[in-house]
């Protein structure tokens, strides 16, 4: 029989891309949304919100599977506490959670400690669980596409930080995996996921001109400077907040780590920020 698996944050980066993983192997898949006009193809549709429990019930009925992934905000906690609530009332077996690298109650982030409450949760729930907790993305810099297009430079408050960035991609495989392994195998495991290597933005920088064969150039800006930018592009106040947060951490060299563990659960080596570079040239260019 089919296992059906539920997914929030199912028009997310990172759920899309899940989504696109696991099609075709043979998992019902069903995904939840708030506004069913932005649904995505190939999946049963169930409209509910994680503000709001009562509207979970139906979405959750007959689910073997939860793809757990809450939005950043200073409600993510209430968000999968809702969740897990509704899971365990409709019998869900397994919750397979996106959560942040370095989430624990002593994170320099709140987003890490907020995570981190989260995962406590899940791990006391009494159901099967496994948690995923990814670096910072590569997609991120999709984020800088218009700058490096018109000026051939992109600006982050990031000072000379190493980062063990990772593709989306990859955690959207391992994600796949687990879900697909069964619900034992990886029960009561926390996975740490990372890319290959722990680069500087100036390192980035180089790779993204190699790839496109023009030069590109990181320029670190204050948090102040990077702050205004997110705002005047109508980022809410708390992700802006939470952002340089991040950004100061990763500064005084906590992002710093790699892990084999994506090469141990998908075996091949993760994508490497050359092979983003490559698959996104298109997006970084001028008039794209």
């Amino acid at each position: 029989m089919s296992r059906t698996v539920l997914i929030t944050g199912a028009t997310g980066t990172v759920s899309t891309a899940l989504m696109n993983a696991l099609a075709g192997t043979g998992v019902t898949l069903r995904a939840l949304v708030r506004d069913e006009s932005r649904a995505p193809q190939g999946a049963e549709i169930r409209v509910g919100d994680l503000d709001d429990p009562k509207t979970l019930p139906p979405a959750f009925e007959g689910v073997q599977d939860l793809w757990l992934l809450t939005p950043n905000s200073p409600r993510a906690p209430e968000n999968s506490m809702n969740a897990l609530w509704a899971a365990r009332r409709a019998g869900v077996e397994r919750v397979v959670r996106l959560s942040v690298i370095g989430a624990a109650p002593d994170a320099p982030n709140r987003s890490g400690r907020l995570h981190a409450l989260s995962d406590q949760e899940l791990e006391h729930s009494g159901l099967r669980w496994t948690i995923l907790r990814p670096h910072w993305f590569m997609q991120n810099l999709l984020n800088e596409a218009d700058d490096i297009a018109a000026t051939g430079t992109f600006s982050l408050n990031m000072d000379t930080a190493r980062v063990g960035m990772i593709d989306v991609h990859d955690i959207a495989a391992c994600a796949a995996r687990v879900l697909l392994d069964g619900p034992d195998r990886h029960h009561g495991r926390t996975y740490t996921l990372t890319g290959p290597r722990s680069l500087t933005f100036d390192e980035v920088a180089a790779e993204l001109s190699r790839a496109w064969g023009r030069p590109i150039t990181y320029l670190p800006v204050s948090d102040e400077a990077k702050r205004k930018a997110l705002l005047g592009h109508g980022m809410p106040a708390w992700v802006a907040d939470m952002l340089e947060e991040y950004a100061q951490a990763y500064a005084t060299g906590w992002g710093d780590l790699t892990t084999d563990t994506v090469a141990a659960l998908l075996g091949r080596p993760p994508r490497d920020v050359a092979d983003f570079a490559r698959d996104h040239a298109g997006a970084f260019s001028a008039g794209a």
